[in-house]
């Protein structure tokens, strides 16, 4: 009886749910499109949940990884059918990536410096350091975060940078909302005045993702680290909060060599805020407010002191970097102009994209926007005086003229040259992610 029953009630339910092909329509069976509207419903209360500007930026964070690591695991693959690639002799980097992971799309993110970062961040604190060609920052949080990945450093790294890249893009969306909305960039009271302008942040924030070697960002190197930190110090800068400015300044020469310069376009944005006035009671207020810019050339000192406790040496890093790479204090006009008129066709092309950084920064920045003039130059002068040796890591370094995004979003308010300015710029950084890729190239290191 009840397995009689049992039939009869589950024919009962057959009956009704394939009722609709003979006698009307299905009520209890759910139509494909009510339940993808219900999901979509789903995801939307769901995003509705998470405070702004987060959920643009974990979208846009998202969508880049996906869209990259597809188009480099194609891009490897195609190259493993080329008889002869990698040369024999570049095979080492290969063998580097499958140690570090035996997935594409994971490993693909890791080149050159990442394999060096990889063995700071496991060297012992409590013998001398062979190796101080490179500042702390990076390597010291992998160092901390490695444990909680059971000790796999070289993974540490790559969730710094990707973690990192995160931030960078909320940054970059509060700065870009400011800036292009005429917030603090014209001296008025930013936020408060009501000036800040979300879409103008989005779209920063997209050509942030957009510039030519952009896909660095999401390697296991320190780009992403570095502009996230420059970005927040001036984002902190024009909200006017000093002491969180040093604190981010400090950890940002720390980060990179050239980051202690930066201090000079923050200082200018204090300046800015004052009217560049230099009477004796501006002085005062200047030095009231921006004492904590003190801080950002004190990261770098306390490199030198690591240095110092080390190696025995204040400027062991210089010392390695000679040793190393080749690298002295030169003129970076005189680097640039030999890249131009008497290096090789591939140096010529990099001072090309450097020279089109300021050129952009030059003609696109407006007059109240000089702080970040100078520090678009500071970003591309610094490493061409590095001399020759820099022409094959300089498409890496310009990435963090982040000004140059900014104009660009200015410049393309206009619907019509957002769309031809996005497609040429897709365009051209997938081009050179799969240069990257074929790292054997030495275009971009």
């Amino acid at each position: 009886m009840n397995g009689q029953r049992a039939d009869a009630a589950g024919g009962s339910a057959t009956s009704r749910l394939t009722r609709g092909t003979a006698g009307g329509p299905a009520t209890d069976r759910p139509r494909p499109g009510a339940r993808l509207r219900r999901a979509g419903r789903g995801v939307s209360r769901l995003a509705a949940r998470v405070p702004a500007p987060w959920g643009f930026v974990l979208a846009v964070f998202v969508g880049s990884k996906v869209v990259l690591s597809l188009v480099g695991v194609i891009a490897l693959s195609a190259w493993d059918g080329v008889p002869g690639a990698p040369p024999a002799d570049e095979a080492m980097m290969r063998a580097q990536q499958h140690a570090v992971s035996p997935y594409r799309w994971i490993s693909l993110w890791f080149a050159w410096d990442s394999f060096l970062y990889d063995h700071l961040a496991r060297l012992p604190l409590d013998r001398p350091w062979p190796d101080v060609g490179f500042p702390l920052l990076y390597p010291f949080l992998a160092r901390s975060v490695g444990p909680l990945l059971g000790g796999h450093t070289a993974w540490a790294l790559l969730l710094v940078s990707n973690l990192a890249l995160v931030f960078q893009l909320y940054y970059a969306h509060q700065l870009g909302a400011r800036l292009l909305g005429g917030g603090d960039a014209a001296g008025t009271a930013g936020a408060e005045a009501g000036g800040d302008d979300p879409a103008a942040g989005r779209r920063f924030v997209r050509y942030l993702l957009l510039l030519p070697t952009a896909f660095l960002f999401q390697a296991a190197l320190t780009e992403s680290l570095f502009l996230c930190l420059a970005l927040a110090a001036f984002w902190y800068a024009e909200r006017r909060r000093w002491l969180l400015v040093g604190i981010v300044g400090y950890f940002l020469a720390l980060s990179r060599s050239v980051g202690f310069l930066v201090v000079v376009p923050l200082a200018l944005v204090l300046l800015r805020q004052h009217g560049y006035r230099l009477d004796p009671r501006t002085l005062g207020r200047y030095l009231r407010l921006g004492w904590p810019l003190l801080l950002v050339p004190g990261g770098w000192l306390t490199f030198m002191a690591f240095c110092r406790w080390q190696a025995g040496d204040w400027f062991a890093y210089q010392h390695a970097q000679k040793r190393g790479w080749g690298i002295t204090l030169q003129d970076p006009l005189w680097v640039a102009w030999h890249g131009l008129a008497g290096g090789t066709g591939a140096d010529a092309l990099r001072v090309w994209f450097a020279v089109a950084v300021l050129v952009i920064a030059v003609v696109g920045l407006r007059r109240a926007e000089l702080p970040y003039l100078v520090y678009t130059v500071i970003v591309v002068l610094v490493p061409l005086s590095m001399g020759p040796p820099v022409y094959k890591s300089l498409l890496r370094y310009l990435v963090v003229a982040f000004p140059v995004a900014l104009v660009l979003a200015r410049w393309a308010r206009r619907a019509s040259l957002d769309t031809w300015l996005t497609a040429a710029l897709a365009v051209l950084q997938g081009a050179l992610f799969v240069v990257w890729l074929t790292y054997w190239t030495h275009f971009i290191i």
